[in-house]
């Protein structure tokens, strides 16, 4: 049976530090909170009253509670004060040299039944355990910022922890009101490692000018449903942490090229531009640790009103086998938008009643082979001055455009999954699309009530490159035997505030498209890491493809 921790020991009090203090201290543990000098610990104290005084306005906690709360929790300057309570943790700066030595003090001061716990987010607990004579009463427990709201916590076991420790721990999170996930010793546990490729990802699309910051964010915001965009998020966190994590994750994880820090993220770090807390960062804030934007010479220029004539009938091409939802939901779309839409099948006899129409777009199966000859056959079809889009997600629309005599009027309209839920749509021009055509498909897109985001023609655009090869990664996390189902996807959505784990994802967009974007991404790229990972391939080869079969990563009810 779990011991009761009663008295718990926390040494450093920046944003991390006062949040762990604060969950101890609401749950009626008596909290000990360290600092290494009176400056620091009235910047810690300032941070605890800060934050609960906010709860209070807010109406998250009573007057009454908040007192009481403060009541438990007593300030002290250095390691000595921690001699006799239960349980010690540490939000230190993320510096193995500084840990291991606050450790080697910390094994000297506190009694040997005293639990030891970094919060660290990416270093090995267990070469900082072994800086001990005690090993296995060393563990880590990771919260997540803010500590106080985030549900979860990775509780990070080496290979000589306790299960004793553990499982105190364990029984210790559920107190406090959190979900525990409880893996091992690895580079960037669950959801750092799964985050921070897909955040370092964003800043090369950024870097390459792929598209813009607002444009990158709103994408993944709106295209993704992911609470906030990835350069945003990396203002938030500060860039300087975010390089220290991932080449930490890379130096660890096997030198994985996903996690190798892109240069602008040193560049930035070096000129001082570390997001929100230094006041600038990808975007520029009111003021240092503001969180409000303002604008900045990339602050792109209101949209010009344009003398495009807007296209009043759109003819519809569909549906094929894996474009039904598609089809109907665009059909749906553009009618209740008040256009006139002529709807038709690949049948040729069909395909005449598109002669007169101002735009078509086409929602049939992604085969290249397959578009391509459609589009030709629109091209003999159709007005001169009509503009053709396709809405693959896994084709170069440049390849469908050469299939025309008419490449300047061929614009991709990407419409990310689950489609009818996400209010983005991807509008990708290629190297011959004229800016008349990019200027009708942005008006198509505004009448349905949706946000266009404008980028090039690259295999995956901007929301499918991100999100894929992060699925991806969950699966191998997975297929490693690292954590299970449901800890990835209780980490990510109780760590990172994702509104649905991957593998949920997975499941819910089918096993089959998954595979098919992915391999896409790699044959572009012909980048190790974005290989689809082979449990993929043999869950759709042996026909689990998710919700629509009953069976993916989890089972289901199958959809009648």
């Amino acid at each position: 049976m779990a011991r009761e921790i009663t008295s718990v020991g926390v040494i450093g009090l920046g944003t991390m530090g006062a949040g762990i203090v604060e969950v101890f201290a609401r749950n009626g543990v008596r909290v000990l909170a360290v600092e290494i000098s009176e400056e620091a610990l009235d910047r810690g104290r300032a941070n605890l009253t800060g934050s609960t005084d906010r709860a209070v306005a807010r109406g998250k906690l009573a007057t009454e509670a908040r007192d009481a709360l403060l009541g438990r929790v007593t300030f002290a300057v250095g390691l000595a004060a921690l001699d006799d309570v239960d349980l010690v943790i540490e939000a230190v700066p993320e510096r193995l040299d500084l840990k291991r030595r606050l450790f080697g003090e910390l094994d000297r001061i506190c009694r040997p039944d005293t639990i030891l716990a970094t919060n660290t987010s990416s270093l090995s607990v267990t070469e900082i355990a072994v800086a001990t004579t005690r090993p296995q009463q060393v563990v880590g427990l990771h919260f997540f910022n803010p500590a106080p709201v985030m549900k979860l916590v990775e509780v990070i076991r080496t290979v000589v922890t306790a299960p004793e420790v553990v499982a105190d721990v364990e029984a210790l999170c559920a107190r406090l009101g959190k979900v525990d996930v409880t893996i091992g010793d690895r580079a960037g546990f669950i959801a750092n490692a799964l985050l921070f490729g897909y955040l370092n990802q964003a800043v090369e699309l950024f870097e390459s000018r792929y598209a813009t910051r607002e444009d990158l964010d709103a994408a993944m915001r709106l295209g993704a449903g992911l609470p906030m965009g990835p350069l945003a998020l990396l203002d938030l966190i500060g860039l300087d942490t975010a390089y220290e994590i991932l080449e930490t994750m890379h130096r660890r994880g096997g030198r994985n090229r996903r996690h190798a820090p892109v240069p602008l993220i040193r560049q930035m770090v070096t000129a001082g531009l570390l997001g929100r807390k230094t006041g600038r960062g990808f975007y520029t804030y009111l003021r240092p640790g503001s969180g409000t934007v303002v604008p900045d010479e990339l602050t792109p220029p209101p949209v010009e009103p344009t003398d495009v004539t807007a296209p009043r009938t759109v003819g519809l091409v569909g549906p094929g086998p894996l474009a039904t939802t598609l089809a109907t939901t665009l059909a749906e779309g553009f009618v209740a938008a008040g256009y006139r839409v002529v709807e038709v099948t690949t049948d040729e006899a069909e395909l005449v009643r598109l002669a007169e129409v101002d735009l078509v777009v086409e929602a049939v199966v992604d085969d290249l082979e397959t578009k391509r000859a459609l589009f030709a056959r629109l091209d003999q079809i159709c007005r001169p001055d009509a503009v053709l889009a396709t809405t693959t997600s896994v084709l170069p629309v440049i390849d469908l455009a050469m299939a025309t005599g008419r490449p300047a009027d061929v614009i991709g309209l990407h419409f990310p999954r689950p489609v009818g839920e996400r209010q983005l749509v991807e509008v990708v021009r290629t190297v011959r699309t004229s800016a008349q055509a990019t200027a009708v498909a942005r008006t198509v897109v505004g009448a349905l009530g949706l946000t266009a985001v404008v980028c090039a023609d690259r295999a995956g655009f901007v929301v499918d490159a991100l999100l894929f090869p992060y699925l991806n990664d969950a699966i191998r996390m997975l297929e490693a035997s690292y954590a299970t189902v449901e800890d990835v996807d209780h980490a990510m959505r109780l760590g990172c505030g994702y509104p649905v784990g991957p593998f949920a994802l997975l499941d819910q967009v089918g096993l089959d498209v998954a595979l098919e974007i992915q391999r896409g991404l790699y044959q572009a790229a012909r980048e190790p890491g974005l290989a689809p990972a082979p449990l993929l391939e043999q869950l759709v080869t042996a026909g689990h493809l998710g919700r629509g079969t009953g069976r993916g990563f989890r089972e289901a009810t199958v959809s009648s």
